[in-house]
Parts: structure tokens; C-alpha cells; sequence
């Protein structure tokens, strides 16, 4: 699967079902979100990572931050409360027009890049990387390039804050995951579960993710791991440091 195909499918899933297709949830298929409970999810998400961050000796308040995959803002409007400026950037049309619709005071930008790399933005650009729910669905090579991308765009002392899937779980439908062909997976989400379009997760090994980032000029200085049985992945979060170039 190619990255214009991960962007087609998004940009399906924008027009149809966005706040589901970012929060996913058996009761809120079909517009069934209610969109200030929508919203608080990400302000909880958001509460605990700062939290987290802050006791890391990172935050609690940032000048320019970037949501990556912002997708209908969810943590664009989270993290406003908690920065400077916000850039939610996103490869779907109707996922930011969902996000700007959610904002009508505008306190967050939401800006479409339909590239593989951060190319709109320049070297040194944020204090804040913010990646949730989103490189999980990516392919495995442009993962590592956005991994570069980010380390690129972090400014002197700056942080990352990064989300992957790392395994499927040890359940019946983590052997699913593990053992079924990627294209008999989305089959199955479009045929039996009537998914608007197919959503990938991808095995993304932490070894690789540090790998990845150090030769970028990165380092990963923390990282937690969580089992999601409702995905049936686990996920891992990492803090990474950006290059201490001036």
C-alpha cells in the first residue's frame, strides 16, 4: 500500500465518517459523535501527556506546535491551551474542513500538505511535535521519513511527542493482524465490517523508530507502552529530542 493510497482511503473516510474515522468507536459510526464529547477526549489525551511531558522536565506551555494528521482537530484544540500558536496539518480536505468547523474562533491554523515529507515547513519550525493515532496507519518506509521530518522541524530544545504501533497482541484478532495478508485485512473492513474505506496499521518496531530518529540527530529520552485490547495492538509513545543545533 502506497502513501497515495493511505491518502485516498482519509480523504474517503473525511467525507463520510470524519470524527469516527478519528476516534473510532462501535456507537459513533454514522455521525453519532457528539462533537463537544468528540472534543474532550482530546483535551483528556492531552491533560495526561502534558502531564507527562512536564515531569519529563518538557512544558507545560510551548510557543508553535504542530499536530501531525491533525485530522478533524481533536488535539489541535487540546493543545491550544497549552501553546503559543497550533498548526494542525492534515492530507484530507474534508478532515480540515471538519477541524476549521470545529473551530469557529479559529484558535488553531489547519493547513492540507499532500506530501510524504514537512517540506512546508522550515528547519527549526516548532517547539512541539505532536503525533497521536496517526503514523499507525502509515507505510513503514514513510514513517521513516517523517520520522527525519520531525527532528528536522524541531527547533533548538524542542520535543516530540510520538505514537506507533509497535505488535499486535497475543489475542484472536492480534493474530489477525499478525498473520492475515494486508490485503485480505482491508477486504474484511470494507466487505464485513463496512468501513467507508480501508484503515492500515502498521508494525512499526521501537528499534527501528530509534534507529530512525538518531540518524536524523534525534535521541529518544523516553518512552511508554500501552496494550490496547480494543485495538488489539500495542502502541508505544516516544519523547524525542530534536538536534541541539543553534
Amino acid at each position: 500500500m502506497s502513501f497515495d493510497d493511505v491518502r485516498r482511503d482519509w480523504i474517503r473516510l473525511g467525507e463520510q465518517d470524519p470524527l469516527w474515522a478519528v476516534y473510532v468507536s462501535a456507537d459513533k459510526r454514522g455521525g453519532r459523535w457528539d462533537p463537544g464529547q468528540f472534543l474532550a477526549t482530546g483535551r483528556a489525551d492531552v491533560a495526561a501527556v502534558v502531564a507527562w511531558l512536564s515531569r519529563l522536565g518538557f512544558g507545560p506551555r510551548w510557543g508553535r506546535v504542530l499536530d501531525f494528521g491533525c485530522g478533524a482537530g481533536r488535539l489541535s484544540q487540546a493543545l491550544a491551551a497549552h501553546a503559543g500558536e497550533v498548526v494542525g496539518v492534515d492530507v484530507s480536505p474534508p478532515m480540515l474542513d471538519m477541524a476549521r468547523r470545529l473551530d469557529p474562533a479559529g484558535r488553531c491554523s489547519f493547513v492540507l500538505n499532500p506530501a510524504s515529507d514537512l517540506g512546508l515547513f522550515a528547519d527549526g519550525s516548532f517547539d512541539l511535535v505532536y503525533s497521536e493515532l496517526v503514523l499507525q496507519h502509515l507505510p513503514a518506509p514513510v514513517i521513516d521519513g517523517y520520522l527525519a521530518e520531525f527532528v528536522r522541524v524541531l527547533a533548538p530544545g524542542g520535543v516530540a511527542l510520538l505514537q506507533c504501533t509497535t505488535r499486535p497482541l497475543w489475542t484472536f484478532k492480534g493474530l489477525v493482524w499478525r498473520l492475515a495478508p494486508g490485503w485480505l485485512v482491508r477486504l474484511a473492513q470494507r466487505v464485513f465490517l463496512r468501513y467507508p474505506a480501508p484503515m492500515r496499521m502498521t508494525r512499526y518496531p521501537a528499534s527501528r523508530l530509534r534507529s530512525v530518529v538518531g540518524s536524523a540527530g534525534g535521541a529518544v529520552v523516553a518512552s511508554e507502552t500501552v496494550d490496547d485490547r480494543a485495538t488489539h495492538w500495542r502502541s508505544t509513545r516516544f519523547v524525542i529530542r530534536g538536534s541541539s543545533r543553534s
